[in-house]
């Protein structure tokens, strides 16, 4: 894909005594410290996408980092098509990258563990290029950490505009060339598949947000009397917000709720009641692309207090079950840092057959983040009972990883995306590691809502999907 990353886990930006940031030669230079290395460029030290799993600061398969842990369970429905992953180090030792991809279709798990590897990379280049382009014109640096501290708020306020300004426009081309590429990818079919995507960069005390599709990040913080309160921080993109629903009427998509599942809106072909898509954005899904569904990313930007305490991202099979309220409780009262992924995807689990125990479980994976940077010792992780390097398999026997196993718009507590089967049921169905997964020759009949299940995101396959693929 022409896009690389760097080897090496030292950053060039560090902080000086007074605590300002202190920039040499380049902050985003790719290289070695040491005073007898000469400078080095960031294609210098590269490696490729199929490496990715060799970096020491990337994880995406259940354990922890410095200030972090992941986990991941497959449901009930196929194979596990959630995708996390966290990369510390990203830029520079006090910049952390986390993401959540949620896939749907028949390759959907493909094409959320494709963007799982790629965006960040991307993501990364475009900001190098920023950088040097800023570097060439004299201007300053644009990472930097924006303090409000009584000082020139003037000043402040154009520097924050500017590191915003900048920060958008990574997210917004970063999320645009990752679809592109998709579209073209000779071995991953997204014509009626995709994924979605919640990303956030935390920098110093900068946290900036990307965002398409329902999966949803919240944050753990304190308020005034010490008590801890759930701060959502991402909208969940559903068809039926009036910005979204007005959007795909103009490009004459249609947006309704099928008549047993009133609270789940789709979006639907003008000339065909498929693919009956549950969000408003994702990555792939051409087939819906001309008509309304989009893959620009929602932006915003946070600056983090001390009272700020952690980040929990988590794709829908979370909150389909579990309230904001609800991940923050159990998160802050876990027994240590590093099982609180894992607990939360037990406790949803749990709600799952209390809840709606005619319906198969979904997918889940939970990234939490710690502000402060701590985590646990080994050994009090080791005592929760599974560790930070295993990679695990899924049931059909891949060498996958995991388990394979706002502001405008409303608060969304729950996603409301489950119903029952006994209320209906329908018979049928860059370089990148893409798996050893194949597409099987039914692909064409596959149907989303086959036997007992929850409602997918995706309900039918459209009926001129093998014409169009074929072409």
């Amino acid at each position: 894909m022409g896009c690389c990353v760097s080897t090496s886990s030292r950053s060039t930006c560090s902080s000086g005594s007074n605590g300002e940031m202190v920039t040499t030669p380049s902050c985003l230079e790719i290289g070695f410290c040491g005073k007898k290395r000469a400078r080095r460029t960031f294609s210098d030290h590269v490696i490729s996408l199929q490496h990715l799993s060799s970096l020491p600061s990337r994880i995406f398969t259940n354990g922890k980092s410095r200030g972090s842990c992941i986990f991941t369970q497959q449901g009930r429905k196929g194979i596990n098509q959630d995708a996390m992953v966290v990369w510390e180090d990203f830029m520079s030792e006090d910049t952390v990258f986390c993401g959540v991809f949620d896939g749907h279709g028949p390759h959907g798990h493909l094409v959320a563990r494709k963007v799982r590897d790629t965006l960040p990379v991307k993501l990364l280049s475009f900001l190098h290029s920023s950088e040097s382009k800023q570097n060439r014109s004299g201007k300053a640096c644009f990472k930097q950490n924006i303090k409000r501290d009584g000082g020139d708020s003037e000043k402040d306020c154009s520097a924050e505009d500017k590191l915003n300004s900048t920060w958008r426009e990574a997210f917004m081309k970063t999320y645009k060339a990752m679809d592109k590429e998709l579209r073209s990818h000779p071995n991953v079919d997204c014509f009626c598949s995709g994924s979605t995507a919640v990303t956030i960069v935390k920098q110093g005390l900068n946290l900036f947000m990307g965002y398409i599709g329902d999966s949803r990040a919240i944050m753990g913080s304190k308020d005034s009397n010490d008590a801890m309160v759930a701060v959502q921080l991402t909208v969940d993109l559903k068809p039926d917000l009036p910005r979204e629903a007005e959007r795909i009427k103009q490009c004459k998509g249609r947006v309704f709720a099928l008549q047993d599942e009133p609270e789940v809106p789709r979006v639907w072909l003008p000339f065909d009641d498929a693919p009956g898509l549950a969000m408003a954005r994702a990555f792939g899904d051409f087939c819906l692309k001309e008509y309304g569904v989009i893959s620009i990313p929602e932006f915003s930007h946070r600056l983090l207090t001390d009272r700020d305490q952690f980040i929990v991202l988590a794709s829908d099979g979370v909150w389909d079950v579990l309230s904001n309220e609800e991940v923050v409780e159990i998160v802050s009262s876990a027994p240590t840092r590093s099982s609180a992924a894992r607990i939360v995807v037990n406790s949803a689990a749990r709600e799952w057959k209390l809840k709606y125990p005619t319906s198969k479980m979904d997918d889940c994976a939970v990234v939490c983040l710690f502000l402060d940077g701590k985590m646990d010792s080994e050994s009090d992780y080791e005592e929760q009972g599974f560790s930070s390097a295993t990679i695990q398999s899924n049931h059909s026997g891949n060498p996958i990883e995991s388990d394979d196993g706002q502001k405008s718009e409303p608060s969304l507590q729950r996603n409301f995306t489950v119903r029952s089967s006994e209320e209906n049921e329908i018979n049928g169905a860059v370089s990148v590691d893409v798996e050893d997964v194949t597409a099987s020759a039914d692909d064409q009949n596959w149907s989303g809502l086959e036997g007992v299940t929850r409602v997918n995101s995706l309900v039918q396959l459209p009926r001129f999907s093998e014409e169009r693929s074929n072409s």
